[in-house]
């Protein structure tokens, strides 16, 4: 693959933490990345090929792809390459840094590997149009700097307040953030804008817990349940499990009880699968908790599945070594199998 000046720098990083088998996003087995064009790129693939054929597919096409099925890894280093071709240095290093930012979501990347091709990037000589200054906005993003983000990216990337590329986007959080920690009426226009570019970013973790950071009641619920749901493990599963409590009424000490309904479904289609009950403990934490939505929605998936006698006798020994509301709630699980 053709490199280029400053830019290059950042794809070399960005292909070492992939080929080396140091991180890469979680894909559905078969998932590809289809360009319309009769060509798929396999997801798991991260070998330079499959990198230079993204490459031959112009942005339009990779962006479309994006909105169609999702972000796979290699779009990023893909979009990067073409961008760098095309002498887009400060273009390139936001694409790179959106493959980046993919991994560092799921958790499989760490925030010092993904702060370090940043920081290269400002140890070089000049800015070669505009690479170090968005080195710099991305740096300030990652930092919480909101304003300072805000104000070294779009002269940068004009025109960039439209569409839903990625800039876009740090653009809108840049926005929301600020207006939850100063002034909540400047951003008016921000949630709105927010939930049109959904598509491009729909397995994207951050995009929903920096929606569920912004919005409140059902709506910041549903943002921190998509969250932990893609990435149980990731970055921001934690504070998102918080922000789901505080909008169900919890106390802060239940939120780490908390499951997303994908969990939850995960932990009963496992078990329902096997026919070992044994998944099920991952469940009663949150069965035991104050009335919400989810630990209902959990009681009636087990309820279904307490039909069969041997899930039936597992919940009951587990309602009788328990007290208070959790062995309550499995009683009545059970009553009436």
């Amino acid at each position: 693959m053709k490199r280029f000046g400053v830019a290059a720098g950042t794809l070399v990083l960005a292909w070492c933490l992939f080929s080396c088998g140091k991180g890469g996003l979680p894909e559905p087995e078969g998932a590809a990345l289809s360009t319309g064009a009769g060509t798929a790129i396999g997801a798991r693939d991260t070998s330079e090929e499959t990198v230079a054929a993204a490459s031959r597919f112009s942005l339009e096409e990779l962006a479309e792809a994006e909105r169609l099925d999702g972000f796979v890894r290699g779009m990023g280093l893909a979009e990067s390459s073409i961008r760098e071709t095309a002498g887009d240095y400060a273009g390139a290093v936001i694409a790179a840094y959106k493959e980046l930012a993919w991994a560092f979501s799921y958790g499989l990347l760490p925030k010092e590997l993904l702060r370090q091709g940043l920081e290269n990037i400002l140890t070089l000589r000049g800015d070669s149009a505009g690479a170090a200054g968005t080195a710099k906005a991305v740096l300030a993003f990652i930092d919480g700097n909101w304003k300072e983000a805000a104000e070294i990216l779009a002269p940068l990337f004009p025109g960039e307040e439209a569409g839903d590329g990625l800039v876009r986007w740090l653009l809108l959080v840049c926005d929301m953030e600020e207006a939850r920690n100063h002034s909540p009426s400047a951003s008016a226009g921000a949630g709105s804008a927010y939930g049109s570019i959904r598509a491009r970013y729909d397995n994207f973790p951050e995009y929903w817990y920096r929606g569920a950071r912004y919005f409140s009641g059902s709506i910041g619920a549903e943002y921190a349940d998509r969250c932990i749901a893609l990435a149980p493990q990731g970055p921001f599963a934690a504070e998102c499990r918080g922000i789901l409590a505080a909008c169900l009424g919890l106390e802060e000490q239940d939120a780490p009880f908390l499951k997303s309904r994908a969990e939850i479904e995960g932990i009963v289609t496992r078990a329902a699968g096997t026919g070992d009950p044994e998944p099920l403990a991952e469940l009663l934490p949150l069965i035991g908790l104050p009335d919400n939505a989810y630990t209902f929605y959990a009681a009636g998936a087990l309820r279904a599945l307490s039909k069969g006698p041997r899930f039936r006798d597992y919940l009951l020994r587990e309602g009788a070594r328990s007290s208070g509301r959790l062995a309550e709630r499995l009683n009545y699980i059970c009553r009436g199998q």
